[in-house]
């Protein structure tokens, strides 16, 4: 199975509240030299057989009509590369 993330993020004109309330917050924490935060949403979509063309426009129709806002926010569909991912 192959996996497939959709990042969703508010679009850069839209007022980000969570994101600006984390930005405020890092220096008090003593984490400096942050000008901007930005929040969003991760989607990992598990997908059963080959990942084409086609695979990758349904998950952008279903980003388009489901994970996302696009009246508000942005996305983008990418198959998540094993060779980078990072976890803590």
């Amino acid at each position: 199975m192959a996996r497939v993330v959709v990042d969703v993020m508010l679009k850069p004109e839209i007022l980000d509240p969570q994101g600006q309330a984390v930005q405020r917050a890092l220096p008090r924490l003593g984490f400096d030299g942050i000008s901007d935060v930005r929040q969003g949403k991760r989607f990992e979509l598990e997908v059963e057989g080959p990942v084409d063309d086609a695979a990758l426009a349904r998950i952008r129709e279903i980003a388009e009509t489901f994970l996302a806002n696009t009246v508000i926010e942005d996305f983008v569909v990418r198959l998540e590369d094993e060779d980078v991912k990072v976890e803590s």
